[in-house]
């Protein structure tokens, strides 16, 4: 059965287990569990769309005090910035004035940038040097490829439909993480007003695996051992996991959030309510009345600084009623041990 640890662009990786611990931005991809997945001989992920150049520097240097083991960086492909008519914004604060009083928060702000400077995420990434680049929402320019390239980094771009893994295959992409529309978190899709193909992973993997020639990592629902050998006999390469570690001893995972996970069921489903993109995540009740006011809800990333004050002030309040509780579809209890024993357990000898 291949994986991508006999793929001769990733020989080097050292990986012993084909399994890539999901980026997971805004908190749950700490450097004590990107060091943990990878000394445990999977890779592990720095989710640093977030971030700004220094912090990403200052992260990678903790993650290296870990660990000598390869890992990689994500970061999200930029899109030209929506302009914000000043009806929009009215909207957008008529609609969460309520949530700012309970959180006892000032009244809203937004101004530009609404998000981190790419190309200073970029150079700081280039300076890092992590052995692995990855990134969401769709194909890197051709002078950030090339220096990457420059730097020795592997590439692995991210889709959610056919298409998508054709286009980042013609770009010059080491490998594909395809995103079935199980995954938790935002939705890898290239046009951030774009439709959901809603294709899950299984089928994804059905519909590519005969058009592309680059390694195919698959992702989505992905929990056990048991649908870690599923997805390689599909003809993955390798598989991403994300929820599965979010209760992990090293996970960033903020208390509250953690509670949603464990509690006895896990409802999911996608939203823009957040970050004004489509993203998976536990209802609660921020999602649930948003929703409802589409209208009031701007575009990426726009949203998503409009409401970092909410979801920030609803952690401190120990409350997961207004916080981004990004999940998958996949069941079943949650480690709550160190990485290393849930690889041990998806992995067994």
């Amino acid at each position: 059965m291949a994986t991508i640890i006999e793929n001769d662009h990733f020989r080097r990786l050292r990986l012993k287990y084909p399994l890539i611990v999901a980026p997971m931005a805004g908190g749950p991809s700490s450097p004590e569990l990107v060091a943990a997945a990878s000394s445990a001989a999977a890779l592990g992920s720095a989710g640093a769309a977030y971030s700004s150049s220094v912090q990403i520097e200052e992260f990678a240097a903790k993650v290296r005090q870990r660990t000598d083991r390869p890992f990689a960086i994500n970061l999200f492909v930029p899109h030209p910035v929506p302009r914000i008519q000043s009806d929009m914004i009215e909207r957008a604060m008529a609609a969460t004035a309520k949530y700012r009083a309970e959180l006892r928060l000032p009244p809203a702000q937004l101004s530009e940038p609404y998000e981190e400077d790419f190309d200073a995420q970029f150079e700081a990434v280039l300076r890092v040097g992590p052995a692995v680049f990855s990134f969401v929402f769709g194909l890197l320019s051709a002078d950030h490829m090339r220096a990457a390239r420059k730097a020795g980094m592997l590439l692995i771009g991210t889709a959610t439909t056919p298409e998508e893994a054709k286009l980042l295959e013609e770009s010059g992409v080491d490998a594909i993480t395809l995103q079935g529309f199980e995954a938790g978190g935002h939705r890898g899709i290239f046009d951030p007003d774009g439709a959901d193909s809603g294709l899950g992973m299984r089928d994804l993997l059905a519909l590519t695996v005969p058009r592309v020639r680059v390694p195919l990592i698959a992702a989505g629902g992905i929990m056990t051992a048991e649908d870690i050998r599923e997805a390689l006999a599909a003809g993955a390469e390798a598989v991403q996991m994300g929820t599965a570690f979010l209760a992990t001893t090293e996970a960033g995972t903020s208390a509250p959030y953690r509670a949603k996970l464990l509690g006895p069921a896990r409802t999911t489903r996608t939203t823009r309510a957040f970050s004004g993109r489509l993203a998976r995540g536990i209802e609660n009740r921020f999602m649930r009345e948003m929703d409802a006011e589409a209208n009031a809800v701007m575009p990426f990333p726009a949203q998503n600084k409009f409401t970092r004050d909410i979801r920030v002030a609803s952690s401190a309040a120990g409350s997961a009623d207004f916080l981004s509780l990004w999940a998958g579809t996949g069941r079943g209890d949650l480690w709550q041990g160190p990485a290393s024993g849930l690889i041990q357990q998806l992995f067994p000898e």
